[in-house]
């Protein structure tokens, strides 16, 4: 298929507009125009680079691509022998970043969600990207926490009362901690992110809600997987997820 109809209905599918992203989504650098085989992972580091020109994949689908605001413009160094390992190779690499946390069955937020086995019940935030739900049954903290670590393969770092029953949650994957407040307002027992900051810490103690951070990796690897898969339904493509794995 051309590269420029999967774009347009992946733009479409993610609602794309609706974002004011911290990158461009979509196309960031552009290599052959008919494809057959994608790679999808969570970020474009050279390993998942290399991984892909071996999988001679045609097009790289990843949650964090390139051309971040504020970084530096200039190709030099780690950027330029990216770029360079793209042109050369004629691979095409594609990123979504807001919009694919935020999409109610393909993204983020969405599958950790189904990983976890969390009722999703609402979503809210500008854009709307925090998901509230509820357990199926309570857990204490400390057995909500073992059942996330055996589901990511991760053992999430905890700030909170261990014994605490666990029913109603909120969820944001990747590094968002700064919600945590408006998690709070929402009235859960628990917020679950990927990363934490120092404050995370008080605002836990202070207003008893509890905090999981699982990894940003970890629970960001859902969303891209399912998006890929969903392609592979849609366009008869050949795709592959490939994990490379990352401890933050």
């Amino acid at each position: 298929m051309k590269i420029q109809e999967l774009l347009d209905y992946t733009a479409q599918l993610l609602e794309v507009g609706r974002f004011k992203d911290y990158c461009p989504n979509g196309l960031q650098v552009e290599g052959k125009t008919e494809i057959s085989k994608i790679i999808t992972g969570v970020t474009a580091s050279q390993a998942l680079l290399e991984a892909a020109y071996e999988e001679h994949a045609d097009a790289i689908l990843v949650h964090h691509g390139y051309f971040w605001r504020n970084e530096d413009p200039r190709m030099m160094g780690l950027k330029q022998r990216r770029i360079k390992f793209l042109l050369q190779n004629d691979l095409n690499l594609i990123a979504y970043h807001l919009p694919l946390d935020a999409h109610v069955e393909l993204g983020n937020n969405a599958q950790l969600a189904k990983i976890l086995g969390l009722r999703i019940e609402n979503w809210t935030g500008d854009p709307a990207i925090i998901a509230t739900g509820s357990l199926p049954k309570p857990l204490t903290l400390s057995n909500f926490s073992h059942e996330i670590s055996s589901k990511l393969n991760r053992m999430p770092l905890l700030i909170g009362d261990k014994n605490k029953l666990i029913k109603h949650v909120a969820w944001c994957s990747g590094a968002a901690q700064n919600y945590f407040e408006e998690a709070i307002a929402l009235g859960v027992d628990a917020y679950i992110s990927g990363e934490v900051s120092e404050q995370t810490y008080h605002l836990a103690q202070e207003s008893g809600v509890a905090y999981l951070a699982c990894g940003h990796h970890a629970t960001e690897r859902y969303g891209i997987k399912a998006l890929g898969e969903h392609l592979v339904e849609k366009f008869s493509l050949e795709h592959r997820f490939i994990d490379i794995d990352n401890p933050v």
